[in-house]
């Protein structure tokens, strides 16, 4: 049964003085037992949605490659590529490819898992390169009884604004706390039998579909097992434009879902009371504005000052990454704004629908 474990009592039946039969009864019954615990190879299926990643695929179908522990599947959707992406993926070997023009990504999904033939399902990204190990270490949590297997992403960056990005959004592995994380489905893995229960991925969902249904398992209870070392390192790119807008994206899709209404309404607050300190003649708010965004980004702070090694990228860094902060959060804090307006009207339009 989902997120529950059973243990055999060795106390249950002894006996003091057990007679010639009883024993060699027991000890077959032990042998039997023992050969049925001795630990089988579960057959995984990789799944993965892919979409005009030619820059980054080429990367990510060679660290699947060289997984210390191979999928005994491994199926890629195409979402309707046009720039290369699929081509690179009809000419690769071992993989299943399923052409599905038009499908966002939930969809994408679903049809993976339909058309894999294994009940143990491991998803990631096309964007995203693989540790070796990450495959192997996803699915020991798997094995040992988990029915969600949570794991891990560090950001990959080659230069100075791509680490100060990295350090502004990812948090470190050593601070995740198993019962609060939230995965991502570039690095995660899971019984065929979580994903029926909460229905697949939402289709009716563009963006933030991984984040609904990691909500609906917390409510169901499911044995979630955070694996910390299974690590996929992701692209998290600069601050450009295109970047602003994918969490412009995420963000809208949170308050479609109805997720984090929380976290969003502390952030219009902060941000809310630092534009009134600074439009007030008090010195004293807009200087305790200042001090409480390096507050703010002490943590990113912390990780740009370990990952960066010259002295002089340090210095800069403390005032990129508050910067690269307050871009990430306007893009959120507009995004949300427009899933809340994208909600209601929605909801608008269910009514209206509704015979009268």
């Amino acid at each position: 049964m989902l997120g529950h474990h059973q243990k055999r009592n060795p106390d249950v039946g002894a006996a003091d003085e057990p007679s010639s039969e009883s024993a060699a009864v027991a000890a077959d019954y032990d042998a039997r037992v023992r050969e049925q615990q001795v630990p089988q190879r579960v057959k995984v299926s990789l799944i993965a949605t892919v979409k005009n990643e030619a820059d980054h695929i080429l990367p990510f179908l060679d660290s699947v490659a060289r997984q210390t522990r191979k999928p005994d599947e491994f199926v890629v959707v195409d979402g309707g590529s046009t720039d290369g992406t699929l081509e690179a993926l009809q000419a690769a070997e071992g993989l299943t490819l399923i052409e599905e023009p038009g499908a966002n990504i939930a969809g994408g999904r679903n049809i993976a898992i339909a058309a894999a033939a294994h009940d143990i399902i491991a998803v990631t990204d096309g964007d995203c390169v693989l540790e070796p190990d990450w495959l192997e270490r996803l699915i020991r949590e798997i094995d040992a009884g988990a029915d969600v297997a949570m794991g891990a992403y560090r950001g990959l960056a080659g230069d100075f604004l791509e680490t100060c990005m990295a350090c502004a959004n990812l948090p470190d592995l050593d601070r995740l706390d198993e019962a609060a994380f939230m995965p991502s489905a570039r690095s995660v893995g899971f019984r065929r039998e979580a994903m029926e229960l909460v229905g697949g991925y939402p289709e009716w969902l563009d963006i933030g579909e991984d984040m609904w249904v990691n909500h609906r398992w917390r409510e169901l209870g499911l044995d979630m097992r955070l694996a910390r070392d299974a690590v996929v390192w992701w692209r998290s790119g600069r601050p450009t434009l295109g970047n602003w807008h994918r969490y412009f994206s995420y963000a809208r899709g949170d308050a479609i879902a109805g997720m984090y209404p929380g976290r969003h309404t502390i952030r219009f607050a902060v941000y809310g009371g630092a534009l009134f300190a600074w439009r007030s003649k008090s010195l004293l708010a807009k200087c305790l504005t200042i001090v409480g965004g390096f507050v703010y980004a002490a943590k990113p702070l912390r990780r740009a000052m370990a990952r960066l090694a010259h002295p002089g990228d340090r210095a800069k860094a403390v005032l990129v990454v508050p910067v690269i902060l307050a871009f990430l959060d306007s893009a959120k804090m507009a995004g949300y704004l427009s899933g809340l307006i994208a909600r209601s009207r929605q909801a608008l339009t269910s009514r209206l629908r509704r015979p009268l």
